[in-house]
């Protein structure tokens, strides 16, 4: 059955310029607003570090913000994305475990430069970092830089030639646990989510068991709806919600105007008899 995509009132997944997103916090808030949503989650990759500017212009539009981060992950050598929702950004255990992997993120960009330059392909560490504006430099931003410095013809190309696996500047990942990332988020009072479940390629088994293994370990949902998964998952992720007794989310994983996903609040409703994971924190939509 076709879904046209009205404008939700709730968004819980969304970049800033604090990750991979291409706008500040302040200008995302403003777009929030403009677009309707009413309430939505900042989840920017590995930190919090744009959620006290955008709990600011929040507060000045009347928008709910649900503080959140996107942590970077892996289970069974699979790399996965947990969102963490209604976070408490000052805790302690998560802020630590943060600091973890912006370390890595931190070794692995100074990787990624050296091996560039070594592909004849100079300052592009340098460049990356002044094109992400905060300490979190990812390959997105590598892509970015090749293609605004003439290298490739757009981020398809810089991936596929340099920064894809197998490619001359490609670093392996190392990322954290599942298990850690999801205990890091309970410790901060917040609420686990698998991102985008369908965009991990996995067969119906081996996602059914990375769901199973994702609630052992305390998280509680997946995201349904996303803007960066086929639409088509939204039915097959709603079944596996209710089988599983896991709450369901919905987020456009939106970076920036001119980047992929889905335009802010462009979701599907959550399908029939899958529990809003908004509901459990007492956010009741009218």
């Amino acid at each position: 059955m076709s879904h046209p995509n009205p404008v939700s009132p709730i968004d819980l997944h969304m970049h800033s310029l604090a990750s991979d997103g291409t706008m500040t916090p302040t200008d995302l808030m403003q777009r929030v607003h403009a677009a309707g949503v009413r309430v939505m989650a900042l989840t920017d990759h590995d930190n919090t570090a744009g959620l006290a500017e955008a709990r600011v212009q929040a507060a000045a539009l009347d928008i709910q913000l649900v503080p959140g981060v996107e942590v970077s992950s892996e289970w069974s050598s699979q790399g996965i994305h947990i969102v963490g929702l209604f976070i408490d950004p000052a805790n302690n255990i998560l802020q630590g475990g943060l600091s973890r992997i912006m370390a890595f993120r931190d070794w692995r960009a100074l990787e990624i430069g050296r091996l560039l330059e070594g592909a004849g392909i100079p300052d592009a560490e340098a460049g990356a970092r002044a094109m992400a504006g905060s300490r979190m430099v990812g390959r997105s931003h590598f892509s970015r830089w090749l293609v605004r410095e003439g290298y490739c013809a757009d981020g398809n190309e810089a991936f596929g030639k340099y920064l894809g696996r197998g490619c001359k500047a490609y670093v392996p990942s190392d990322w954290i646990p599942m298990t850690e990332a999801v205990g890091w988020i309970n410790a901060a009072g917040g609420s686990a989510v698998l991102a985008h479940p369908g965009r991990y390629k996995l067969s119906g088994t081996r996602l059914r068991v990375l769901l199973t293994e994702f609630q052992d370990a305390g998280g509680i949902g997946l995201e349904v709806c996303s803007g960066s998964q086929a639409a088509g998952d939204r039915e097959h992720l709603g079944r596996l919600a209710r089988q599983l007794g896991m709450v369901g989310s919905v987020g456009s994983d939106f970076h920036g105007p001119d980047v992929g996903h889905a335009a802010i609040g462009h979701l599907p409703p959550l399908p029939d008899g899958v529990e809003p994971v908004w509901d459990r924190a007492g956010i009741h939509l009218h």
